[in-house]
């Protein structure tokens, strides 16, 4: 049974011969902009934020030859394209690639496989993908059509964060002190923060509709550290898909979007030509605090009719509203269809159980720290603060190069303990290492995060690079492999690259490790990225040239 789902896993990645060619040109460059009443530089993708958009259709390939023309080193990931055997275009700092150095350029060779739907394209450097990312639309195949009526137009809806100060001096100094980074001074729409801003009103964004008509929002939330509820005032929302992969439509009030997530949206038109609010709020379920402002924009029909004095305003869920997040997101369920078929793998061969924690490092001798308890604050994975190496991991797994990374990352947690209860008595300092976990190519794999309540427990949105994952179970509490895999669900459970780990609760995933090659995992708020709340998946080659990596290309950016 492993080796048929592998092997139909495989033909997914790898069997569609190629559409299409596309060739795009991104230069990395310091642009000027006015926001909140301040005016500031930062770096840009062609001057644009977001940056521009990449739109292709399904089984596609895209080359994206990125200049940098900025002030220091960075790459660019391609945000749930699974890259079949082809790692080294995938884009994470120190992990695929080094940085491509200011006044260099490197071709990424994007592979699309079975994506389909909405993806979205960003930096992996530092703190730089607040302002240099943009949306990966993947239009169904040609010759082929959605799975719901096609709709009368489509507009990609960005959710962001706006700095007034610079986001590598913002990240850089709160490393360097051990600290908390900075809060974001505002969430943004389509580049502009909103009504409820200073400075704002007149450059909010305005999506124009004719009354009457059916539109696709393709949402992404590219906030650094919140998530988001969502919604439009008198409007329902029907979601239709969620990182590049249709789900059963799901009409509902608001929807709630973590960091790294997309959802493609259908909304009709059918209330009185007016205008109406989009508002996006954020979701902190932490004692830390977030950015608690709301980004507005406006829903504008066509039509002879005054400006309102008063805009009708969707009604969100409350800043902490947990029920209504588990609300929204346990209606999420894969489509499954002829056309989009489903292969959960159901015989597992590897097992991994993951503790998400903040945690501490102490501070070296004859240092001031401003962390917790004069500590540096931290991030883990299995007790483990990921640090990153001075050369990329693939290039090091490739060459057989020793002394950049340990093959040892923990299974399981080394010390158990009640992950959600009191924390008295348990120690919150973490090792630190470059560990990563070596899977055999074809292994059925689970992997159940659990959420603990060291430090300060939250909702945690793990990103997997490479794969999409079957969410399969989720819950509240410490995990039990004893009875929770009896509510798990096998039959539509939803495709993602991003999940949301629920406060002190478990999600379990599943996924056939058929993509060999050098994968990041990690949580996608930034700051936990930054503290090391990472590690990284090497799928093994199978054994075929067929189902390994393939050679690197003749140009990688240098690690010197």
């Amino acid at each position: 049974m492993r080796f048929i789902l592998g092997f139909l896993g495989f033909m997914l990645l790898n069997g569609l011969a190629y559409g299409r060619t596309h060739y795009y040109d991104f230069v990395l460059k310091e642009a000027t902009f006015t926001r909140l009443c301040t005016t500031k530089t930062m770096l840009t993708v062609n001057g644009s934020f977001p940056g521009p958009t990449i739109q292709v259709h399904r089984g596609d390939k895209v080359y994206v030859n990125v200049h940098n023309q900025g002030n220091y080193g960075v790459t660019i990931h391609w945000h749930g394209v699974k890259q079949p055997r082809n790692p080294w275009s995938d884009g994470p700092e120190n992990i695929t690639q080094c940085p491509i150095k200011p006044g260099t350029n490197f071709t990424h060779e994007v592979i699309l496989s079975d994506e389909e739907g909405t993806l979205w394209w960003h930096a992996h450097s530092d703190w730089s993908r607040a302002t240099v990312h943009g949306a990966f639309i993947i239009l169904p195949a040609v010759g082929t059509i959605y799975p719901f009526p096609t709709p009368f137009a489509q507009q990609t809806i960005v959710i962001a964060s706006w700095y007034k100060g610079d986001l590598k001096t913002i990240i850089d100094e709160a490393l360097a002190v051990g600290r908390a980074p900075n809060l974001s001074n505002a969430h943004t729409i389509n580049g502009q923060p909103g009504d409820l801003y200073p400075c704002s009103k007149e450059s909010t964004y305005r999506l124009l509709v004719e009354q009457g008509k059916t539109y696709l929002l393709r949402i992404i939330n590219a906030v650094m550290n919140e998530e988001q509820f969502f919604g439009i005032a008198n409007h329902k929302l029907t979601v239709v898909g969620q990182d590049g992969a249709y789900i059963k439509p799901v009409t509902t009030d608001y929807i709630m979007i973590t960091p790294g997530q997309t959802m493609d949206v259908l909304v009709t038109t059918n209330q009185s030509p007016n205008y109406y609010y989009m508002a996006s709020s954020p979701f902190i379920d932490s004692i830390v605090a977030g950015d608690n402002t709301t980004t507005t924009a406006i829903l504008q029909y066509k039509g002879n009719y005054s400006r309102p004095s008063n805009i009708s305003f969707p009604n969100l869920p409350s800043v902490a509203d947990e029920a209504a997040t588990a609300n929204f997101t346990n209606q999420i369920k894969s489509l499954v269809s002829k056309s989009h078929p489903i292969n959960v793998p159901k015989n597992i061969t590897q097992h991994l159980y993951i503790a998400i924690a903040i945690n501490q490092i102490p501070c070296p001798e004859n240092e001031t720290c401003q962390g917790p308890n004069g500590n540096i604050i931290a991030a883990s994975l299995n007790n483990v603060s990921f640090e990153s190496p001075k050369i990329d991991i693939l290039q090091a797994y490739y060459r057989s190069l020793s002394g950049v990374f340990d093959r040892d990352f923990p299974s399981f947690p080394p010390n158990f303990y009640n992950f959600t209860g009191n924390m008295t008595g348990i120690s919150a300092f973490t090792a630190t290492g470059t560990k990563v976990k070596m899977l055999n190519y074809g292994d059925a794999v689970e992997i159940v995060f659990q959420g603990t309540n060291m430090g300060a427990a939250e909702n945690h949105p793990m990103h997997l690079h490479g794969y999409s994952f079957y969410v399969v179970g989720t819950g509240s509490g410490n995990f039990n492999n004893k009875t929770d895999p009896k509510s798990y669900n096998l039959i539509d459970p939803p495709l993602v690259n991003t999940v949301g780990v629920p406060k002190n609760g478990w999600t379990a995933i599943r996924f056939i490790a058929n993509n060999p090659g050098v994968w990041f995992i990690h949580c996608h708020l930034e700051r936990h990225a930054s503290w090391g709340m990472d590690t990284v998946l090497i799928v093994k080659n199978g054994k075929t040239k067929a189902t390994s990596i393939r050679s690197p290309p003749a140009h990688m950016p240098s690690c010197s």
